[in-house]
């Protein structure tokens, strides 16, 4: 049973034991994984002070976008924890170009670990928080080759999901399918222990995070939804809303488990060939499992995340998750945008505006 105090280590132990998993193999690999965020916690933290003798070169990933030294960095302090226990098939990060077999040098197990390194690392330098997400999946063929085909299972077949945060505070929040559990980094001990035990996400909120800056790219149903929440108590809502935006995966999901909200990462038309902007197998599953494991909702607008069958490893999605009533409104206007029910949403606020404009 989950009390405060108790250690996370702890946790994973009795809760695997709870639901009568024998969990030997899980129960090792999660506390590998807490160890890798402990390492890249201190990392973190030294910021600027990091040695340059021991920090990676940044460079380029495989989505086109700049590496900092930490996510470098956290990426081999993750897979050099993690490969060697004998817990896992295989990795898959952000970081990385392809699938990571564990080498033949160590013993294989039975789970697939998937993972984002650093997410938010863009505000590193701002001092704004950031995280690592992971995600961890069945190994589907023991004994056979590994192959990207063995990472592509939907969210829904997730073993165990959480982040790590990484700010004034340090935290992990996890789930193993039976709950959402918060740990706090007790420095004086070395270990995450328990101080938010069943998270819950609040039903309804008044309060949305999205990247404004996007607005004229999003589809009508994103449109519509936030040009009522600025319209405010003068629009069809009549209720006021309050705006955030972090840029910040981890930030943006832990503010919705602790008070409630909305976060929208939605398709829009600047790219139409992707279908958005989240990874789905190492960022938009495992945070989907979490709000929907603390009574929240997790979706593109048109479906469960959850129940996406991906096609590839680095696949992108939309997502659009928080509190459940929001998110059913927001999917309520995509399937009537749909059907044709709606006249095609025009504001003023996402128009077109110039000095010179003729009438």
């Amino acid at each position: 049973m989950a009390f405060k105090g108790q250690t996370l280590s702890r946790f994973i132990i009795e809760a695997l034991r709870a639901s009568g998993t024998h969990g030997g193999q899980l129960a090792a690999l999660l506390n590998d994984v807490q160890t890798a965020c402990k390492y890249i916690d201190v990392a973190a933290a030294r910021g600027a002070l990091q040695s340059p003798k021991v920090t990676p070169p940044a460079g380029i990933n495989i989505h086109g976008e700049v590496q900092t030294e930490l996510d470098v960095l956290a990426n081999e302090i993750m897979v050099e924890t993690c490969e060697w226990g004998g817990q896992l098939r295989g990795m898959l990060s952000e970081e990385l170009s392809e699938i990571y077999p564990i080498p033949d040098k160590y013993p294989h197990g039975e789970y697939l670990l998937l993972f984002d390194p650093i997410s938010g690392s863009a505000n590193f330098d701002i001092n704004v928080t950031c995280g690592t997400i992971f995600s961890i999946l069945h190994a589907p063929r023991p004994g056979a080759p590994l192959s990207e085909a063995d990472f592509l299972q939907s969210g829904r077949r997730q073993v165990a999901a959480g982040y790590a945060m990484y700010g004034p505070v340090s935290m992990m929040v996890v789930t193993l399918g039976d709950g959402v559990f918060g740990f706090t980094l007790d420095r004086e001990i070395g270990a995450y222990t328990l101080t938010h035990p069943h998270m819950r996400v609040a039903p309804a909120s008044r309060e949305f995070a999205i990247n404004a800056s996007n607005g004229k790219y999003w589809e009508p149903p994103v449109q519509r939804y936030v040009e009522e929440c600025v319209e405010g108590e003068e629009g069809p809502r009549q209720v006021d809303f309050n705006m955030r935006w972090v840029a910040s995966v981890v930030a943006e999901v832990h503010r919705i488990l602790i008070r409630g909200g909305v976060y929208m990462y939605p398709r829009d038309t600047r790219e139409p060939a992707k279908t958005g902007r989240l990874r789905l197998l190492y960022e938009a599953n495992p945070v989907a499992f979490l709000v929907e494991q603390a009574g929240g909702l997790a979706s593109t607008g048109r479906c469960r995340v959850l129940d996406i069958e991906p096609d590839a490893v680095h696949q992108r999605t939309g997502i659009i998750l928080g509190s459940r009533e929001e998110v059913e409104r927001i999917e309520h206007y995509h399937a009537s945008y749909d059907r044709g029910d709606d006249v095609r949403f025009e504001t003023p606020l996402f128009k077109t505006r110039s000095l010179f404009r003729s009438a």
